[in-house]
This record gives structure tokens, sequence and C-alpha cells, in this order.
């Protein structure tokens, strides 16, 4: 690691920060809590703690340009971090490997209306996620549109409209605010139709329909608000169930195979580039401002693809280093983890320094 000269003054204000951001949340002793945390809590929360470090305002925005709800966050090949955010309008913002702002792409772009998600596949294309057109939109990595999946509600209307209410089976081609989409290494797109519809839907790499599965209802295979997705390479499919603190696991013909139900409430899924692969999920603080809620949530967990807890790290808050409402996260290298945050209107990068069993147990790590 490189490491630079920097003053005395400096380095203190640095100290300080990371010692603040270590600073543990005072906890209700557990028979004292209420019977909505005793819900949340998540089954893992003994999990070991993760040692980690919040790199201080590694984002840097240009003058007068302003982050919002960093609602979709994801890093390329080449290292720069992509991040969608709910502004006065719906923007996505890219950064290089140091942080620095580089560009704008999709503005003023019709699909932009009220974002929720942003993934890059493996070819770095940009895939955002928009509820409020009730689209998913793919640009290449020069930023120019190449693929749209749903369709924006006609405009202009006279007044408000009514929500579309939910439909089962749904048009197979239309989307009632989908909530995340993935890519698997052929080229397949899976997309969650989650706060409406309750389903999960396959497309092959042209945008053809193939498959959905799912219907709402906490039963195996079924989803309770399907919030967010990730494929692994070999194709299996993990769908956070949020509202029922479920992950579900289908293989990539979208049979359902296992669900998880350990880790709380998955806000935010990523899975690391491998060759050995991890999945971390974001057990956020509710972005509702329930502070008791806040004692026993605000956690990412970091698993074996099986479901085995390796460790944790994080608590609520809104310092540097702590999390108010992690809505997204990428783990493209397993100890570098990159959040988005609703409530704190911001986006944070934090390095993992994991313990032996906490790590690779495959080739060490990266």
């Amino acid at each position: 690691m490189k490491i630079r000269q920097i003053g005395l003054v400096a380095a203190a204000m640095l100290a300080a920060v990371t010692l603040y951001a270590q600073i543990p949340l005072v906890r209700t002793p557990p028979d004292q809590l209420t019977p909505a945390q005793l819900q949340l809590k998540a089954k893992a929360d003994n999990a070991p703690d993760i040692p980690n470090e919040v790199v201080p305002n590694f984002f840097k925005m240009p003058p007068n340009m302003y982050m919002g709800e960093a609602i979709g966050l994801a890093e390329n090949s080449k290292g720069h971090v992509f991040i969608q955010t709910c502004t006065e309008r719906t923007r996505v913002f890219e950064f290089d490997p140091q942080g620095n702002y580089v560009r704008e792409i999709g503005k003023d772009l019709f699909g932009n209306v009220y974002c929720h998600g942003l993934r890059i596949d493996h070819e770095d294309n940009i895939w955002v996620v928009d509820e409020g057109s009730n689209t998913i939109i793919k640009f290449n990595p020069e930023g120019r549109v190449t693929m749209v999946l749903g369709r924006r509600p006609d405009y202009p209307v006279s007044g408000l409209t009514p929500a579309v209410k939910a439909q089962d089976p749904a048009p197979k081609y239309l989307f009632n605010r989908q909530t995340d989409v993935a890519i698997d290494l052929a080229g397949n797109i899976f997309v969650s139709d989650g706060y409406v519809n309750a389903r999960v839907v396959k497309y092959d790499k042209y945008g053809r329909y193939i498959k959905e599965v799912g219907h709402r209802g906490s039963k195996p295979g079924e989803f309770n608000l399907p919030h967010d997705l990730v494929v692994d390479k070999q194709g299996n499919v993990y769908v956070g169930s949020r509202s029922d603190q479920r992950i579900l696991v289908f293989d990539n013909d979208l049979n359902y195979k296992t669900e998880f139900n350990h880790v709380g409430a998955p806000w935010g899924l990523c899975i690391t580039s491998g060759p050995h692969q991890y999945l971390y999920s974001s057990n956020a603080n509710p972005d509702s401002q329930q502070t008791p809620l806040h004692e026993v949530t605000g956690q990412i967990y970091k698993m074996e693809l099986d479901g085995k807890v390796l460790g944790k790290f994080g608590v609520p808050g809104k310092e540097p280093g702590q999390f108010g409402t992690a809505h997204t996260i990428d783990c493209r290298n397993e100890n570098v983890v990159f959040t988005g945050e609703i409530v704190t209107w911001r986006a944070q990068k934090f390095i993992l320094h994991p313990t032996a069993s906490q790590t690779a147990s495959q080739g060490g790590t990266k």
C-alpha cells in the first residue's frame, strides 16, 4: 500500500475519525428488547466482527454538485465506481479508482424518474434500475443506451394516476416498481420485480423472456418483497426477500434450492469476483428513522455461498465508518467494500482486515 506523508494535524484528525468510527453502539440487554426489536434482530447477531477501516471522504464531488440518497453502486473491472443517486432528479455518477469525479452518464434520460439500483456485468456494461419509470436500462461502457427492459408509463397525464395493482401472472415484459437486476456469465438477465409484483424474471441476453418464479408469500420459492439479487459463477441466483428476512437460492433455471434466514433483512446483496466467491448482505437499519430498531440492525454480513457466516462489520450511525441505511454494497474485491446509504446521503469505502477464519478457505486472500 502506498503511504502518503501527512501533517500532524491531519494525522490526528484521521486518527480521531478512525477511533470514533470504532466506538460500539450501546445496545439494550437481550432480555429487555421489545417485540419489534426481537423480530428484526438477526439470528447471526453474535458473529465475530471483521476489523475494518473507512477511507475518509473517498468520493469527491465537483463544486455545487451533491450526492443524494446513494441507492445503487457498483465497481467495474478498471476500478471505476458508478453511483446511482436520487437527488433533485435521478442521476448516475462515475468516479475513478482514487474517488475523483469523472462524469455523469444518462443525464436527462427519459428513464430517470426514481432510482433503485445499479449493477455492472462482466463486460463492464452498466445496468440501471428505475422503479419510477418501471424500466431497466443497459448502458455500454461508453455510456450509451443499448437496451431497455420494461416501459415507462405513458405521459402526459391529467393529475395523478392510481398505482397499478399487483398482477399474478404479470405481463412478461412489463414491471411494477422492480427492484434489482443481475446478469450471469452467459449474459442472461434476472430481474426482481418486487415492490408490487413478487417475482423474479429471467430473460436471455437479447432481452427475450425465458421464465419467471415466485408469488407473494413466505413459503419456499415465494417472496415477501424481493428487493435485490446476485448471481454466482455457477449461475445460481440469490434473492433477498427483505420483508421476511430471507435470502432464497435458485439454480440458473429458477428452480428453488434453499434459503438462509439468519442474517436479518437483506437490503443489499453483493457477491465477490472470486475465484473463491463470498456473499455479503446488508441488514440495514430502517430508513424510517425508528432509532430503537437501529440497536439490532445495521451490520453487513460476510458469508460462504452455502450460508455459513464468517463475520460482520458496521453499526448504524451518521459518523464516518457507520451506516445510515446501507441500501447497496459492492464487493468485487472481498476486502474492499463500497456502501451507498439512504439516510446519510453518501457512499463510503471500507478496507476489511479479516482474521484467518474470516478469509478465503481456498487459495488465501487476493
